[in-house]
């Protein structure tokens, strides 16, 4: 809008196209008295997104005023709402005092809301990390840096590829991610969620070092680890310029920058998590994933710290036998279930007490957060008393699974001895925070109001002046039954009332036919249809004493609570070791419980290589299905590299395979297995192809998705990888098909050398086993009862000897027709003597990825190296090439 236009405006509107103007891009709620309005192009665009009216009320211009506005009481639910649709919303409050202001009260932004920054309850999921994100980039690969606001966790990694910088944004999910408005960066960001372009410079390693010190105020960034690496200080830097631009206000909570290495993880790309059904969300819905069996946690904060360890299970093998032995000790000493109870007394202190360091907290935050600090010494003294079982060479007999089965080469015993082991390390923690929870105790109400603005949070006896201000002001109520009383008597009129109201305050009132008995110190305040009211000298001294009383109570009140939120502040940093702890033994806990209730046992974590899994359950699998589940083993080994798995559709080939990933996945996050016994040896990536199914967004059609995973997993796999391969070649001609799934077996067996288990329906594939070559047959049965097919679900040794494909289209509804016709050509393609596979006739022959023997140009060609020639020596080249494509 021009200059002059402007100056047409009243002088509200000027001031909100001031504001307007600083953020054209994102919607602005306008503090107006109890309303965030809307205006013009922000009002209609908020009234589709949030179903609200769309007005006109006034003039400015000239031209009626478009707006909408929602109550500032429920202006949270509608800003859930945006930050849901992806929408961010600059916050614009009045900062002056309306009573105290001559004119137009002051206003200004004081935070902008984004999808990525939001801290307040009604704005995150509970169970869900929500995260900003910041990718930059240089000749070394990537920087990529994270925040959880609502948490105070900064963490930043440096990846080498786009490959690995794909899978850590499919693990992380962030829901706002900063990249640089520049050419040439990856085509998958762009589908990223709340992907949000900024300037180049935003992204500049000396400028994000400055930042960073500035911020954290040190001289060097060696205490995070990230001096040295300008990848990770641009990515930091642009992150904690954005949070200051939109927050505006300290973010004491972000004390220190974590590092995460790639090489301390099992790495696992977009498409294994999603073959695996980790955490996938359908409709909002997370029914028949892992994480939905797996969460047994109480508290929010557990919930999320086992997701995040679900999507980043660990290679420290010390580590995870910590957490095994830790889950043992809870079920061998009968601790789990007396903490889990505790814990329904433990709210989410973690973003509880970042809300305490944003002060955005309200009052019934901080009564949860007192109810958490006095549940404090129940928790510890549960787990002090846990007896010193570390040394003990046997486990309780009733138990053997526990211990026992934990032991891999010289592994201790799993139980833990609480004075040294992780419990301890927990209990420690959480001791140390008696005197936060003596503070709030005294001073939060039991039960507070939900918000400070009327007061009545702070406890009775908790402040001397408070005290003294509400006393007056409960006084209140016997002195004017007093005064009425006094006033009857003296004036004789029995119908006399001493009353107040908010417009014009305290009075007496009586009818108008008393007016002749008025006395003459009475002053008439108001005159009413039947009635006149009358003010004292005496109740104008009391009015002016309770008034003042109830102003001055609540700025005490409010005077006292930011001192609360100071002294809380004060002890932040302990305090957010103490949330940490509690989400950590709730997942513990959570282990714990569902060892026993699933009958899961103790994993074996041992250094030579290898899988051995005796009598391995789906979890999932189990958990819906209501006939019991057939348990199945797998061995992997030098000597057994790739099993070739055969078998019927529907026999539980997928299961099998998926199964023993998931098995290692949940040893590898401290949980207990769903299997007998479990020996695993250094595992270093999960690698999937399972399923079909095509990407219309990127134009891929189910046999380019399949070969591209593929590629993935061939370029990717070394010998400590497990691998699970699902019909690979299943999309294209048979013959092709063929061809590609045996050279993909070969390749992993022998140059991978990867733990793999492949499922085919290709029978020629079991030819490849031989003694020596690490390749192994095993199949998955069924049997013909009468017209009906029995699964057996029992993994045996050697391959199947047919696919009862038809029997299964039989079971699949098939017309009986064309079963007919089906059996038919069968039989025909049976009795044909060394019939081969038939070749599917295409009049535009598909061109097969596999060619003979190379030609000459061909040979030619893989001899050139370009890096190596001299311009005079590649057009020479170049020249002979074209000499052999004419001949």
């Amino acid at each position: 809008m021009s200059q002059d236009k402007t100056a047409e405006h009243t002088p509200l509107m000027k001031q909100f196209f001031a504001a307007k103007a600083e953020h054209p891009d994102i919607l602005l709620f306008f503090r107006m008295g109890d309303f965030y309005e809307l205006f013009y192009d922000d009002a209609r665009r908020a009234a589709k997104l949030l179903d609200i009216t769309l007005t006109q009320r006034g003039q400015s211009a000239g031209q009626p005023i478009p707006m909408a506005g929602v109550p500032f009481h429920a202006a949270e639910g509608y800003l859930a709402r945006l930050v849901a649709l992806g929408e961010s919303v600059a916050i614009c409050e009045q900062i002056g005092d309306p009573a105290a202001s001559k004119g137009l009260v002051e206003r200004k932004v004081v935070r902008i809301v984004t999808p990525g920054t939001v801290t307040d309850d009604a704005l995150l999921e509970e169970r869900r990390d929500t995260l900003l994100a910041a990718v930059s980039r240089g000749k070394q690969g990537f920087g990529l840096a994270w925040v959880d606001l609502s948490a105070g966790r900064f963490l930043v990694q440096e990846l080498a590829s786009e490959d690995e910088l794909s899978a850590e944004l499919a693990r992380l999910e962030p829901a706002e991610l900063l990249q640089p408005d520049e050419d040439g960066w990856p085509a998958f960001l762009s589908a990223a969620r709340g992907l949000r372009r900024r300037g180049p410079w935003h992204f500049d390693a000396d400028s994000g070092r400055r930042t960073l010190l500035r911020f954290y105020q040190l001289h060097d960034l060696t205490a995070f680890g990230i001096e040295d690496r300008a990848l990770a200080i641009a990515a930091c830097g642009a992150l904690l310029g954005y949070l200051e631009e939109t927050q505006r206000q300290a973010l004491p909570h972000l004390s220190g920058i974590a590092v995460e290495s790639s090489s301390d993880s099992i790495a696992m790309n977009a498409a294994t998590r999603r073959h695996l059904e980790l955490d996938s969300r359908i409709d909002g819905r997370t029914e028949h994933t892992v994480a939905a069996v797996l969460d047994s946690s109480i508290t929010p904060m557990g919930g999320r710290l086992l997701k995040r360890w679900l999507h980043r299970p660990l290679r420290r093998q010390a580590l995870l036998r910590e957490r095994h032995q830790a889950v043992a000790s809870l079920i061998d000493n009968g601790l789990f279930e007396p903490l889990r109870e505790a814990f329904r007394a433990i709210g989410d202190v973690e973003r509880i007490l970042a809300r305490v360091a944003l002060r955005s907290a309200r009052p019934r935050d901080l009564s949860t957060l007192r109810d958490a600090l006095l549940a404090l010494p129940e928790l510890r003294s549960l787990l002090d008393v846990t007896p010193p079982l570390a040394a003990q060479s046997q486990p309780p007999p009733d138990l053997p699974h526990r211990a026992t089965l934990a032991r891999g080469g010289d592994q201790p015993a799993l139980v833990d001895d609480a004075a040294t082991g992780l419990l301890g390390q927990l209990a420690l923690a959480l001791s140390g925070h008696e005197h936060e929870a003596d503070l709030l105790n005294r001073a939060i109400k039991p039960q507070p109001p939900v918000v400070l603005r009327d007061g009545g949070v702070i406890a009775d006896g908790f402040d001397a002046e408070l005290d003294r201000f509400r006393r007056l002001t409960e006084d209140a109520d016997s002195f004017l039954v007093e005064l009425e009383a006094r006033e009857r008597e003296q004036t004789g009129i029995a119908t006399l009332k001493v009353g107040y109201n908010r417009v014009h305050g305290y009075y007496i009132e009586m009818g108008k036919a008393q007016a002749d008995k008025v006395p003459t110190h009475y002053t008439r305040r108001q005159t009413l249809a039947n009635a006149e009211r009358y003010i004292t000298e005496e109740l104008k001294q009391f009015e002016d004493q309770v008034l003042s009383a109830k102003d001055q109570a609540l700025a005490r009140e409010k005077q006292l609570w930011e001192d609360l939120l100071d002294q809380l502040n004060v002890r932040l940093q302990p305090l957010k070791s103490a949330a940490s702890a509690l989400a950590e033994l709730d997942v513990l806990c959570g282990f714990a419980e569902r060892a026993e209730s699933l009958n899961w046992n103790a994993p074996r974590l041992v250094d030579e290589p290898g899988i051995r899994i005796v009598d391995g359950r789906h979890p999932v699998v189990e958990a819906v299905r209501d006939e019991p589940f057939e348990p199945n083993s797998v061995e992997l080994g030098p000597e057994r590299r790739l099993l070739v798995i055969t078998g019927p559709n529907m026999g539980g080939k997928s299961t099998y395979m998926r199964q023993t990933a998931l098995i290692v996945l949940l040893a590898h996050i401290g949980s207990f297995v769903p299997a007998s016994e479990a020996e695993i040896g250094p595992i270093d990536r999960i690698l999937t192809r399972i399923g079909a199914g095509d990407d219309l967004a990127r134009g891929q059609s189910t046999f380019m998705v399949e070969m591209a995973e593929t590629s993935y997993i061939l370029h990717h796999a070394s010998e400590h990888s497990l691998v699970l391969m699902d019909e690979i070649g299943r999309g294209t001609s048979t013959y092709d098909g063929l061809a590609l799934a045996k050279a993909c077996a070969l390749q992993l067996a022998r140059a991978n050398r990867a733990m793999t288990l492949f499922a085919t329906h290709y029978f020629e594939l079991t030819q490849l086993a031989a003694p020596g070559n690490g390749i192994v047959n095993v199949h998955l049965d069924a049997v013909e009862h009468g017209d009906k097919l029995v699964f057996m679900h029992a993994v045996k040794e050697g391959p199947a000897n047919r696919s009862f494909g038809l029997q299964v289209a039989a079971l699949a509804g098939l017309p009986k027709a064309a079963l007919k016709a089906a059996r038919a050509y069968l039989e025909e393609l049976e009795g044909t003597p060394g019939a081969a596979p038939p070749r599917r006739e295409d009049p535009s022959p598909q061109l097969s990825l596999f060619a003979a023997a190379p030609s000459a140009l061909e040979k030619a060609l893989a001899e050139i190296d370009p890096d190596q020639l001299s311009p005079r020596e590649a057009l020479e080249s170049l020249y002979q090439l074209k000499q052999l494509s004419a001949g």
